[in-house]
């Protein structure tokens, strides 16, 4: 299978931190990517260099062939309308509601008709089992759902890559399981490319096709879930089973 992204050797410093430290990596087309790594990582980071808003120190990033690491800001908001992307607290406009959150991308980047408009609003949320509520505002829904109405949002413009930051997070077991079929489903429906950056490994086993696993700034492992669970990798089996290195103290 082509990579529809390839990062290849990325470095990024902030100050004197090193976050990433040669990432080599191939993100591909019409599959369920994950890259699973502890927090602090650097998979947001990684995550805001495939999308344009932050600049390797070092490396490039090719999107389609292109690479956006030393494109202007013209060529990058061009590649930027290939993703759609659900940000880890849904990042809903808290003043609008759930139409005006949906629409708003194809308010800003299309010229539809009023009408139109409502109706691919309508669709999406369909898509994603929230059908009526186009009146709440964003203080009246629960986690999972905001999770929801994000992922309508993203999906308005019919992106070609969807990069998912942290989907599961500060869900419940129930809701978060809502969250993978949910995922799951988009994609059977939609075969396009999805990214999703997680440190749940529970939900990474269940929805990827392809995993990788960030470790102090490189890419340590790649592979199908059934390839991580068999890893003879002592740091991959660590993150998955929760092990805890050295003594625990009781406080």
């Amino acid at each position: 299978m082509k990579a529809l992204i390839d990062i290849i050797d990325l470095h990024k410093s902030f100050n004197s931190q090193k976050v990433l430290r040669g990432v080599n990596l191939k993100i591909e087309g019409g599959k369920i990517n994950v890259i699973i790594g502890r927090s602090g990582e650097g998979k947001t980071v990684l995550l805001k260099h495939i999308i344009g808003l932050l600049k390797p120190d070092k490396g490039r990033i090719l999107v389609e062939g292109e690479d956006i690491t030393s494109m202007g800001l013209g060529n990058i908001n061009r590649v930027r309308r290939k993703f759609g992307m659900l940000f880890q607290n849904g990042a809903l406009f808290d003043s609008l509601n759930v139409f005006e959150n949906v629409a708003f991308p194809l308010r800003e980047h299309t010229k539809l008709s009023e009408s139109e408009i409502k109706e691919i609003v309508r669709q999406k949320l369909k898509e994603v089992g929230l059908e009526g509520i186009e009146d709440k505002m964003p203080a009246e829904l629960s986690g999972g759902m905001r999770k929801r109405v994000g992922l309508a949002r993203a999906l308005t413009l019919n992106p070609q890559i969807i990069l998912f930051d942290e989907p599961t997070s500060g869900l419940d077991p129930i809701m978060a399981e809502h969250i993978n079929e949910l995922i799951i489903e988009t994609h059977r429906r939609s075969k396009n490319t999805f990214l999703v950056i997680t440190h749940d490994i529970a939900s990474s086993f269940k929805i990827a096709h392809k995993m990788a696993m960030l470790h102090e700034g490189v890419i340590i492992e790649e592979g199908s879930p059934e390839d991580f669970k068999n890893s003879p990798n002592p740091v991959v089996q660590q993150f998955i089973n929760g092990l805890i290195e050295g003594p625990i103290k009781v406080i």
